[in-house]
């Protein structure tokens, strides 16, 4: 991949609502090259999020309690909550460049990202007829650990990652991920936790050794952003 850095914002739990009025007016700032290109990393309060085209039957049960906020990018059915880190992208494509193109960067850049947390990650291509299989998986254990649903509006995109770092996995079975009903979402606490119980040399502190700033840092690293 070629060098591509961006600059880089952080915030802690931002309301889901209140970033996407941010983000709209960052991608204007971006049409009009009145910012570069930007990372922004932050956390939202527990929310689905959906794509134009989720089906009802993908919803949860509203009893729940967890909102659903119909959004503008591509995809499915996405849940965001305390734990996960979002990774909200507002880069000028090149001439030539399509949000496919980008989207693919995205996911090597959160694969080399997460295999130095120690988490082999692979993307995978998408079979004819099936479900978009965006995102990225482990290598081992065949989980989605990262959702990326994007867009582009003249040249600048928009949306961008979420990455499951230590948070409740239980809202993800409420409801149909990435419209695949038998996807196994999973996180870096759960996958790495598995591994130290297979790892007679590991005691129980090194399955909460890597931190929310630690994968931050390496999702920073990843996207050259400072």
């Amino acid at each position: 991949m070629r060098a591509r850095p961006l600059t880089l914002i952080q915030d802690e739990l931002v309301d889901y609502d209140k970033a996407m009025e941010r983000m709209t007016d960052m991608v204007g700032q971006r049409q009009r090259d009145e910012r570069p290109d930007t990372l922004w990393l932050l956390s939202h309060p527990s929310v689905y999020t959906i794509g134009r085209r989720t089906p009802v039957s993908h919803l949860p049960d509203p009893g729940r309690g967890i909102p659903v906020v119909e959004t503008g990018r591509g995809g499915q059915l996405t849940y965001h909550g305390p734990g996960q880190l979002v990774g909200y992208l507002i880069v000028k494509l090149d001439e030539g460049e399509g949000i496919v193109d980008y989207v693919r960067e995205v996911e090597l850049r959160l694969v080399a990202a997460l295999g130095k947390l120690g988490l082999p990650a692979e993307r995978r291509d998408t079979p004819p007829g099936s479900e978009l299989l965006t995102g990225v998986w482990t290598a081992e254990t065949g989980r989605k650990i990262v959702s990326i649903g994007m867009r582009q509006s003249r040249g600048v995109t928009s949306h961008g990652f979420a990455l499951n770092v230590d948070g409740d996995l239980t809202p993800w079975d409420w409801a149909v991920a990435c419209g695949m009903p038998d996807v196994d979402m999973t996180s870096l606490k759960r996958e790495l936790g598995a591994a130290a119980k297979d790892a007679a040399t590991m005691d129980a502190a090194t399955m909460d050794a890597v931190t929310m700033d630690e994968v931050r840092a390496a999702a920073a690293e990843a996207f050259e952003a400072t």
